[in-house]
């Protein structure tokens, strides 16, 4: 996978690299497609800010973290990611208008009636 790895007011290193890959790798689990993922690093007083936009066939993931510690601020955006790549994923089991809930304390409180 070929990661767009870009950075404001600091240098990329190797270990920064592969660890940002390292972290996307796992997100291949969802057996989704991850099309052109851009990460960039930026450095701010209070901490490191760290974005991602990849495009997937379902639509685009965006996130965001900030956090005083560079590292922490990438696994906290991959968590983001992936919570994002798990809601797409079960949005069709989701619960629909077939049972609803209304419909549901209807028949409970006939049969509490009986």
């Amino acid at each position: 996978m070929n990661v767009n790895i870009t950075s404001k007011q600091m240098e990329i290193t190797p270990a920064i690299r592969e660890h940002v890959e390292n972290r996307l790798d796992k997100l291949s689990k969802w057996q989704v497609p991850l099309i052109n993922p851009h990460i960039i690093l930026a450095k701010d007083p209070q901490g490191f800010v760290v974005d991602a936009t990849i495009s997937t066939p379902n639509g685009n993931l965006v996130a965001s973290a900030k956090h005083a510690d560079m590292y922490a601020a990438i696994n906290e955006l991959l968590a983001k990611l992936e919570r994002q790549l798990n809601k797409a994923q079960h949005k069709g089991e989701a619960r629909r208008a077939d049972n609803s809930v209304k419909e549901a304390n209807l028949v409970s409180d006939e049969e509490s009636a009986e």
